[in-house]
């Protein structure tokens, strides 16, 4: 059974930084592809960056780029998440998700993720 449990949200100021954990289970990171997804309050889930394992591939949306960066530990089976420059409207809920294969250019697409987990609360104050 796939588990994957996020860690590492809180609350910090703008221009504060924090590094998000996605540490899964069930499966080995061999050949897959994690994204990392956010939801803010009224607004729908949307993706953020994607890494492929088997290449190290990375993606990310236009507005986090140069201040997020996604790395990951294949030996321990985790996915990293470091965000800088934190700005309020960063603040959301963030889930990492997992699907097989690599990320692609459709990485931000929720539907070809079966397996997420529960998510992680990151709120930046002006």
């Amino acid at each position: 059974e796939v588990q994957l449990v996020e860690s590492g949200g809180g609350l910090v100021q703008a221009g504060g930084s924090l590094r998000l954990s996605c540490a899964a289970s069930g499966f080995t990171f061999d050949d897959y592809a994690i994204g990392w997804f956010r939801q803010a309050p009224g607004k729908e889930r949307e993706g953020v960056s994607c890494i492929s394992s088997s290449d190290g591939r990375t993606y990310y949306r236009d507005s986090v780029k140069g201040r997020f960066t996604i790395s990951s530990d294949n030996a321990k089976n985790t996915v990293y998440l470091q965000l800088n420059s934190l700005k309020p409207e960063d603040t959301a809920v963030y889930y990492c998700a997992a699907r097989g294969g690599r990320c692609g250019d459709y990485y931000y697409i929720e539907l070809v993720y079966p397996d997420w987990g529960l998510g992680t609360q990151v709120t930046v104050s002006s």
